[in-house]
């Protein structure tokens, strides 16, 4: 007779050979796990395409390569991203050609948004509320010398002195080069202002202007510039400290401004002469823009995006090192590691969220 210990044996032999067999015995398959948690839950993007695109202006880079990093985190395929107009990417969008964006500005980009775009896309978070500054900046120590509150004062004779370099009787003003949108406003401020006769807009290259105004700055000259935000101008001019963004003297906007015209005021903004501060340019709030049908199909894509916000300064510091000749695809991916590697518990927090909306 077999003794208990043997015949248990055997019986384990026999159904290792069944199991090995083509019919095999029939298990459910087990997710690999990893810290108490299945890739399923860690990566809840796994198997999805996504097809992002990007804007053209460079200054928004970086938000759009941190936010392809953290859908590939979360399991998704994300493509490398279509460089589009603004017009072109909207369209493309509400076709379903393409999935998100993270450039939008609203409600600058409002009237490019096609009739359909209720029903096929929308609005999500804020990569950075009120981040889309306008305006004109004075150095700190002039703005406190002269008391320099709006563009009107430089109709007074001794700020005009103080700020006028080739000596024509008018203050110099770094100002948009022809063709630039922005170079319409100010000549819309030229001529309502009445500040023809006191103002002179510089519209050589912007860069090698805004390179010269950074040297008077650090010479202790007297600096007047147009800026908008993101930008390295005012990470290298920090307002509050080196420079202070000024006023209009009064809201007279645009045609193409007057449905958005509560937006020229703004509150709550670093470095600005009043609070509120009258920008005489609509602020808008960047924002990403993403195809509904993809949102509703991928709950933790879109939790992130919802969540995903970045401060002001970071994207200008790292424009400015963009400016500084860092502006390869392996450098922009470099400083999306370095900043995930400064911001790790945030970074951390924003991924487990959006795995948590996927469960």
């Amino acid at each position: 007779m077999f003794s208990m210990k043997k015949l248990l044996m055997v019986l384990f032999v026999v159904i290792a050979f069944a199991c090995s067999g083509l019919s095999g015995c029939d298990s459910a398959p087990v997710e690999e796990e990893t810290g108490g948690e299945t890739s399923a839950t860690l990566t809840p993007g796994k198997g999805v395409t996504v097809k992002p695109a990007r804007a053209t202006w460079n200054t928004g880079y970086f938000q759009e390569a941190l936010v392809r990093r953290g859908l590939t985190e979360l399991g998704y395929d994300v493509k490398f991203p279509k460089e589009l107009a603004n017009p072109l990417f909207y369209k493309s969008l509400t076709l379903g050609d393409l999935d998100y964006w993270t450039n939008g500005w609203f409600p600058n980009h409002t009237s490019q948004l096609p009739k359909d775009f209720d029903e096929k896309a929308e609005v999500i978070g804020y990569v950075a509320k009120a981040g889309g500054l306008q305006g004109y900046l004075v150095s700190k120590r002039d703005v406190e010398k002269f008391n320099i509150k709006s563009l009107d004062d430089f109709k007074r004779p001794e700020v005009k002195k103080a700020f006028d370099s080739n000596r024509d009787g008018k203050a110099d003003l770094t100002a948009c080069p022809p063709g630039w949108g922005c170079e319409n406003v100010i000549a819309h401020h030229m001529d309502v202002y009445d500040l023809k006769d006191h103002i002179n807009p510089v519209k050589a290259a912007y860069e090698a202007g805004m390179a010269a105004a950074l040297g008077k700055f650090n010479s202790g000259e007297p600096v007047f510039f147009y800026t908008w935000a993101p930008n390295w101008t005012i990470f290298k001019l920090k307002p509050g400290k080196d420079v202070m963004w000024i006023n209009v003297p009064q809201i007279i906007p645009k045609e193409s401004q007057k449905p958005a015209v509560e937006r020229m005021t703004v509150t709550g903004v670093e470095g600005t002469v009043t609070d509120p501060a009258k920008l005489g340019f609509v602020v808008s709030d960047i924002q990403i823009v993403a195809n509904k049908k993809f949102m509703n199909a991928n709950p933790a894509a879109r939790k992130f995006f919802e969540i995903f916000t970045l401060p002001l300064n970071d994207i200008n510091e790292q424009n400015t090192k963009m400016n500084a000749g860092e502006k390869s695809k392996k450098a922009i991916e470099g400083h999306v590691t370095e900043w995930i590697d400064n911001n790790k518990e945030k970074w951390n927090g924003w991924l487990t969220q959006a795995r948590d909306a996927a469960k």
